[in-house]
């Protein structure tokens, strides 16, 4: 059978017609395509603005830039995600503090946030962990009270809503949201990312900073009185993180799938759920009330030492019946980087280390039929069984 790997894209004949016109077209970079995915993502989302760029890390790093937060500044985050998050900091010589995830739902926890600000702190990051929304409202709280930015990472959770009912993306509750459309997120475009804001002034300045700095709106301009169509300004130090349109209309024609995808996603999870409930060596993935997540991940525990079957071995047996699983996150803290250079140790956030020891990501991914489910918690069940 073909491999089940953990997170999977699914690209069909509307995904392929929809590039081969880019590709036909007079545009395959900074063309009409990149306005539409953004337009797209403003429906989706209920924000104002979207800046489309490279990448997910790409809009870290710009919506972390846009703040232009004093060097030497503090900003928290979860350690239990991609290093992104993190070093989206790191790259505007902001230190990096970690604030120990949620038991329940692996999302950072609001009363560890509280608890990591000083003085220094100017900037929270919280990140949609497998898809399910952080407790923003009491983020948004203790924000408001200390004076602190927020920039949402959602790179897991495009199609997730709040638990008020509302998109993730909207930024009622940031400053900005960032998304990653990597071939395992619930949507691709090969690479590519996104950053929603409400707020005008953060959204011309994210403008200028993917594309190198550089404006050629003659009403923009800061020295030039005379229009001439060659001119151009280089206001900001900015990077060529622009998306292209082969890109952006992968976007598009996958957006449109986005509610689909969920629905799918969702099934899949509920069926995983079902079948794990009763075994007491796994812990299933915990939704809060009111949450209607899309589901990029997932993820359970399970009490490796209780089976006697390691980590290691689960994943060898799996992947010898062409199931593939992975371990999602190695926490940020315990990274050669973040040790040497912020001294960083084991033990230090004993939450996120508890859950890395146990967790496993199964496959979930739309294009998993009931079968390639039913196989994955047959093999899984027997392994533990045995």
């Amino acid at each position: 059978m073909e491999f089940l790997s953990y997170g999977k894209q699914w690209i069909d004949e509307d995904d392929i017609k929809s590039v081969i016109d880019v590709l036909k077209s007079d545009y395959l970079t900074q063309g009409p395509y990149i306005k539409k995915m953004e337009d797209e993502i403003c429906q989706i989302t209920q924000a104002k603005y979207c800046v489309a760029v490279s990448n997910g890390t790409a809009a870290l790093h710009l919506a972390v830039m846009a703040l232009e937060i004093e060097k030497g500044s503090e900003g928290i985050t979860s350690p239990i995600t991609f290093v992104a998050s993190a070093n989206s900091m790191v790259y505007s010589e902001i230190i990096p503090v970690f604030a120990d995830i949620d038991k329940k739902d692996y999302n950072i926890s609001p009363s560890e946030i509280e608890r990591k600000i000083s003085k220094k702190t100017k900037l929270i990051i919280p990140v949609h962990f497998a898809g399910q929304p952080a407790k923003m409202k009491e983020i948004k709280e203790i924000a408001n009270k200390n004076k602190l930015y927020i920039i949402e990472d959602a790179a897991h959770a495009i199609g997730s809503n709040y638990e008020d009912g509302t998109p993730v993306g909207n930024c009622n509750y940031s400053d900005m949201t960032v998304f990653s459309f990597h071939p395992v997120k619930t949507i691709t475009c090969g690479e590519g990312g996104a950053i929603t804001t409400n707020n005008k002034e953060i959204y011309d300045k994210l403008i200028l900073l993917r594309t190198h700095g550089i404006t050629k709106d003659f009403s923009k301009f800061k020295y030039e009185n005379e229009i001439n169509p060659w001119f151009y300004e280089m206001q900001l130090l900015g990077y060529n993180y622009r998306i292209t349109d082969i890109q952006a209309s992968l976007a598009v024609s996958q957006l449109r799938k986005l509610d689909r995808f969920k629905k799918r996603r969702r099934e899949i999870v509920k069926k995983y759920n079902n079948a794990f409930k009763e075994i007491p060596y796994i812990v299933t993935p915990f939704e809060r009330e009111s949450l209607d997540s899309c589901f990029h991940l997932y993820v359970i525990l399970i009490d490796f030492k209780q089976i006697g079957v390691s980590r290691k071995q689960i994943i060898e047996l799996l992947k010898n019946k062409n199931i593939g699983c992975q371990v999602l996150y190695i926490p940020v803290h315990l990274q050669p980087y973040y040790q040497e250079k912020y001294n960083y140790k084991l033990g230090d956030y004993p939450c996120a280390e508890n859950y890395y020891k146990h967790c496993l990501a199964l496959p979930l991914y739309p294009k998993m039929t009931d079968s390639d489910v039913t196989y994955v918690i047959g093999n899984l069940v027997n392994i533990i069984h045995q």
